[in-house]
């Protein structure tokens, strides 16, 4: 009651999103509600542009862009973000094809998805479509329900060939299929 009018009278005036959250002027951008789980280091470096889409939002249709982007809400289409981080929350429900640098699945992910450098799905994500990638993590109690395709990393050193081995099979990649849950077999 007293002195609340100063308070609020000295913060910027920066809205956005859905709710009438306030946000402080950075580096992030947002599309409604910030999620406490982002914040705690979901795959997403700390000082990058981050777009973020709350929970609230649906969108349909392509998402592109050079910054790196947290999902929290809905999205239907294609997701293009070749060189930067895809984080899906756990709220996240992602029905799309989608390609990144780095991907980190908290949610639930349907479609194909292809990684330049790591695809990680969390004990909370689920992924349901064919994977692509140079580094994959399954945490334990993730669901996941498609093939995995392991590629050479980009900038990866050239590895001396073992004896013994042709030059054809030396480079196809492992493929493993994959349906289930992971689990460690204590339930």
């Amino acid at each position: 009651m007293w002195g609340k009018k100063d308070e609020q009278a000295s913060l910027p005036e920066s809205t956005v999103g859905s709710g009438g959250e306030s946000s402080l002027p950075g580096p992030s951008h947002s599309l409604g509600a910030a999620s406490p789980t982002m914040t705690a280091g979901a795959g997403l470096e700390r000082g990058r542009n981050t777009a973020q889409i709350g929970k609230s939002l649906t969108l349909k249709g392509e998402l592109g862009g050079s910054e790196d982007v947290y999902i929290d809400g809905e999205i239907e289409g294609t997701i293009e973000l070749k060189e930067n981080a895809l984080t899906i929350g756990p709220n996240g429900k992602v029905h799309a094809n989608v390609t990144a640098r780095t991907i980190t699945i908290l949610g639930l992910v349907q479609g194909n998805v292809r990684a330049s450098e790591r695809i990680e799905i969390r004990k909370t994500g689920s992924l349901e479509g064919d994977l692509v990638t140079a580094r994959i993590v399954i945490e334990d109690g993730a669901v996941f329900r498609g093939s995995i395709d392991i590629i050479k990393a980009v900038a990866a050193k050239p590895v001396p060939q073992a004896a013994g081995l042709t030059t054809s099979t030396a480079k196809m990649p492992p493929r493993i299929k994959t349906i289930g849950t992971v689990s460690d077999g204590t339930n």
